[in-house]
């Protein structure tokens, strides 16, 4: 059964009326292809002008939509012989943060990516997408392995954020989170990241200094979440839409303040309408972003990664 989000319901109530005159065409001799038409016409109608027209609260709804591709569907899709690696080699593995080895379209390359998980199940196993110390520790320690056999670092970022539980303070989640980043910039290999859903405060930008990010169009990339920064700043979570417009976190506006390189545009009704679409969008940005990288010695891509961080305009317009 389809989850529909809030400004979805119009939408909804058409397409469940087209599933039930579809069931009666079924079970019967009933001819209703026409009417079936008319409503699907009008409700795909409905779908483009709201989607055409999203809020940034809107988007993120979407952005977290629960049947939205995962960083497994992606690794799933695109990536073939994947081989998964776990462990910190320090204290533990996280299911939060997935990685391993395998080949993407004719590249050897080391993929790493938060997965928050597909059902409450899956959901609590990956701790919901928030990574822990060992999770950022073990994406350190997969870049490192991607360096010393030069293969190309493909992350797939999907996380409201780094775990705030006092374990993980306990066993240093900054300094993780920072020697993560440190990583990414050291580098002397192509690093390419996809922010897939949520990229969310440290725990996102952990993966996600590279030297080309890409966004799907109807991501979101922010230092905090838009409840978290209402709570701060209006004492409520009442605000979180007035705090998302504040945080200006779209996939636009980020292409506009030149965070990002590219952004891929989604089916109609965003990547959970059509999964497949959506991946073999990112396949497509992915292939061509490492193919402009293949040539490209390692000390010219870390040079270049290390002055895209450094010249980034932090103003807002």
């Amino acid at each position: 059964m389809k989850t529909f989000l809030d400004f979805e319901r119009p939408i909804a109530e058409l397409e469940n009326k087209i599933e039930e005159l579809r069931h009666l065409s079924d079970v019967g001799d009933i001819n209703i292809a026409d009417e079936v038409g008319k409503m699907q016409n009008e409700a795909d109608r409905l779908l483009q002008r709201a989607y055409a027209n999203l809020t940034r609260w809107q988007k993120v709804q979407v952005a977290r939509h629960p049947e939205r591709p995962h960083c497994v569907d992606y690794i799933d899709a695109l990536i073939d012989d994947f081989t998964a690696l776990a462990g910190d080699r320090a204290f533990a593995e996280d299911n939060a943060m997935i990685g391993g080895i395998g080949r993407f379209r004719g590249y050897s390359c080391v993929v790493i990516g938060t997965e928050k998980g597909a059902d409450t199940t899956a959901r609590v196993a990956h701790n919901f997408g928030m990574a822990q110390p060992e999770g950022y520790r073990k994406a350190r320690r997969l870049m490192q392995l991607a360096d010393r056999f030069h293969l190309p670092v493909v992350t797939f970022v999907d996380t409201t954020g780094a775990y705030p539980g006092i374990g993980a303070e306990e066993r240093g989640q900054a300094e993780a989170i920072a020697r993560s980043i440190e990583a990414c910039l050291a580098l002397e290999t192509p690093m390419v990241c996809v922010i897939i859903g949520e990229g969310g405060s440290g725990g996102a930008m952990a993966l996600a200094a590279a030297n080309t990010v890409i966004m799907l169009e109807h991501a979101i990339y922010s230092v905090i979440a838009p409840e978290a920064c209402s709570s701060i700043l209006w004492r409520s979570v009442d605000y979180a839409r007035d705090a998302a417009d504040a945080l200006r976190l779209t996939a636009q506006d980020m292409l506009e303040f030149g965070v990002i390189d590219e952004i891929v545009p989604e089916p109609m009704g965003g990547a959970h309408r059509d999964p497949a679409a959506a991946t073999n969008a990112v396949g497509d940005a992915l292939a061509l972003a490492l193919e402009a990288m293949r040539d490209v010695d390692g000390a010219t891509l870390r040079r270049r990664r290390r002055e895209k961080f450094l010249q980034m305009d932090t103003q807002v317009a």
